[in-house]
This record gives structure tokens, sequence and C-alpha cells, in this order.
């Protein structure tokens, strides 16, 4: 039985990692500033703060495999915290590649973001950008093995106000309002959190050693038809206002204008369509009010 850390285990993408590496038979310890409202029976929790090197040591020793989900992934916080954003994003990324390292563990697994493509993104692009070329360089200099994992646009269940979708379907089902920064026009591809778990567990095989994996679903659609659905979803009457003028951090169309080392994509099949999520958005806020 191989043995697992996920640290940022506790937070939407991570905790689900951590499920789906517990199903598959996997020895899960999860690693997170708080104790995790999600573990299962099976998880180890080690509760610390990823700056803490003896800690992240510690927690380290004697695990075959390490995900990374820590740090700060919301962009409009990062754009607000560039200082926190380098602490935790790049520095507690490199003390855990440095401990890795000296802890002989076998594969890294970073979870990274299709926005390293872009020239949008910000201090979070950046971020992500930094670490990548970090990881690389751990393996060039002391060959410890990684898969980079780009996320897409997620959404399901355990997000909160920091997840576009999850505020979107809160605002539209509390407020009868949805309040967009863009206009509208731009586009994403939207995977749901359960598929792009799967995904992040079957990328452990040995054809994604040293490999960049893009997982962002396979469905595109403009932001516009992604509001109009949620309408029609909720069958009530939803007020969509848009604010193009507050929308600076984000790509518009696509996040491929800048040009990185090129990944490969992964998609789900069978995987869970927006409509399916979105409704299951709305099961679990609505149980929740």
């Amino acid at each position: 039985m191989k043995n697992v850390i996920v640290f940022g285990g506790a937070g939407f993408i991570g905790s689900h990692v951590a499920d789906e590496l517990l199903k598959r038979g996997f020895k899960v310890t999860v690693f997170d500033m708080k104790p995790s409202p999600f573990l299962k029976d099976g998880q180890e929790m080690v509760i610390g703060d990823l700056l803490d090197l003896k800690t992240i040591e510690e927690a380290i020793k004697d695990k075959d495999i390490v995900y990374n989900f820590a740090g700060i992934a919301d962009i409009d916080e990062c754009a607000k915290r560039p200082i926190d954003t380098i602490k935790y994003n790049v520095l507690g990324n490199a003390l855990l590649l440095d401990a890795a390292v000296r802890m002989n563990v076998k594969r890294f697994v970073f979870a990274s973001s299709v926005y390293v493509y872009s020239d949008s993104g910000a201090f979070y692009k950046n971020s992500k950008q930094a670490s990548e070329l970090f990881i690389e360089s751990y393996w060039q200099q002391f060959g410890l093995k990684y898969t980079i994992l780009r996320y897409g646009s997620l959404y399901g269940p355990r997000s909160d106000e920091r997840n576009s979708i999850y505020r979107l379907v809160k605002n539209a089902l509390e407020k009868g309002e949805i309040n967009y920064n863009g206009t509208g026009d731009e586009m994403r591809e939207f995977i749901h959190v359960l598929d792009a778990a799967k995904l992040s567990v079957d990328i452990l095989t040995d054809e994604f050693i040293n490999e960049y994996v893009v997982l962002t679903g396979n469905q595109r659609m403009k932001y516009n038809d992604l509001l109009l659905m949620i309408k029609e979803i909720l069958n009530q009457k939803v007020e969509i206002k848009y604010n193009p003028n507050k929308a600076k951090t984000h790509y518009t169309i696509t996040p491929y204008n800048y040009t990185p080392k090129l990944g490969k994509k992964m998609v789900n099949n069978p995987h869970i369509d927006m409509g399916q999520g979105l409704l299951q958005m709305l099961e679990i806020l609505q149980k929740n009010k």
C-alpha cells in the first residue's frame, strides 16, 4: 500500500482527491492549517503551517507521494495579498519540494492552473508559473519525479464563496439576482470536482511521470450561457447584472496567450455534465439554508 500525503487536503479539490485516494486503497494523510470537516475514517490528519519546515518534514517522512493543493487559490485574493501569495504559493511549495527530496519521496504532484497559459491572472498566475519552474529544477537537480496538474474552472460539492459558480448559484437562489464581473462573453471549460479528483489519481501511473496534465473537462461554454442555465434551472425570476469593467485579472476567451511547457489534456468519460452539476449545487445550498 502506497503512503500518500495531501497538503491542503481539507480544501475544495484537495479533500476530494484525498477521498479518491482512500477509495483506491492508498494510505492517506491530510495536512492542513485547520482540522478537515471532510476527514474520512481511514484518513489521518496533521495540523500545521506550510511554512513550518520541521512540521512538514515530519509529515512527509515515510511518504511515497506528495500532493500539494495548499496555498491561496482565489485569483482576486491573490491580487489583494501579493506577499502572502509569494510566501504560501511559491516559498511554501519550494519548502515541500526540498523536504520531499530529503525524505526520498517518489512522486510530487502539484496543483497548478490553466492560468499559466495566460497574460491574465496577476499574482496567482505568477505564483503557479514560478512553482512549475522550481518543480522542473528539482527534477533536474535532484531527480524528484513530478506530475503537474493544470486545472480549469472547477465546481461542485465542498466549494465556498471563493468559487465562482458557488457564488453565482448562491446569489441567484438567495437574492434573486446574479452580479457577474464581465461581459458574459468570457469562455470557460468547466469540470466537476469529482471528475477532476478521479483524474488527479489516474495520473499516478508511470505514463504521467514528469508530465504536465490539463484538467479542464469537456464542457466549454460562455458565462452568459451558464447564467441563463442557472436561471432556467431555478425556474424563477433572476435578474442578471453585468459589470464589464471588473474582470481585469481574468481571461476572456482563452488562457492560451502565454507559452509554457505544453500539457496533455485528460477528460473523464463518463463525466458529470453541467446541468447535473448545477442541480447538485442547488440541492447543497438549499439544504444549508
